[in-house]
């Protein structure tokens, strides 16, 4: 995709989109639909973030001396210099994923594990998609995205006590795509088909480079 660059500069990861775009997110820094023209990790530790401290503060500072408050931006333990990426074309789609992908915190939905006092790993992906898309196409991509993330994880089948795991505790994920007036992206069109691939293979290789590392979740 034309002018996006993904620099890994620890503790960040930096998604530069090549220019601003509408952004649909539940990311710590700005979080919701906005305009933004790049997507920050900021990897911590469990030093970092005490329990009296108030996190988004925190970040909020680091990111004023990075001079990058207008990023949208997630907060992982996952080493970020872990990311993986992956592009999918479907006619005239074409999406980026770029994912950093820690299961220390899974989770199988509908269920709940207590993770206190571990480090939480998460999955965080940030997708960049070529065609201008219309809100209730935004909204139908990052249910695919979210799809995708979920099948991905069920694929590296990291067994819990509930059973296998479907995400963690605290995934996001960042959708970014040009204003424009598509009415639909789910899987029978090229831009679901696009998200989906990409978010799959990001995720899926994450996930299974982690368990490689760790082993079972827990």
């Amino acid at each position: 995709m034309s002018g996006a660059v993904v620099c890994l500069a620890r503790p960040w990861l930096e998604f530069d989109l090549g220019g601003e775009m509408e952004v649909l997110s539940w990311a710590v820094n700005r979080p919701g639909r906005v305009r933004a023209r790049r997507i920050l990790w900021r990897e911590v530790r469990n030093a970092d973030l005490p329990e009296d401290l108030d996190a988004v503060e925190w970040l909020e500072r680091a990111l004023r001396a990075r001079d990058a408050l207008d990023a949208v931006t997630f907060l992982t333990s996952r080493d970020v210099g872990c990311f993986t990426q992956a592009e999918a074309r479907a006619g005239a789609a074409h999406a980026h994923a770029v994912a950093t992908v820690g299961l220390s915190n899974a989770e199988r939905v509908g269920h709940r594990i207590d993770r206190s006092g571990h480090d939480w790993g998460t999955i965080n992906v940030a997708l960049q998609l070529n065609l201008g898309l219309g809100e209730a196409a935004l909204i139908e991509a990052m249910s695919i995205a979210v799809e995708a993330r979920t099948a991905a994880v069920i694929a590296a089948d990291l067994p819990l006590a509930p059973g296998p795991a479907t995400g963690t505790g605290t995934d996001c994920v960042a959708l970014a795509a040009p204003a424009g007036d598509l009415p639909y992206a789910g899987l029978h069109t090229d831009p679901g088909e696009a998200v989906g691939r990409a978010v799959y293979d990001a995720v899926l290789e994450g996930a299974l480079t982690w368990k490689a590392t760790y082993g079972r979740a827990g």
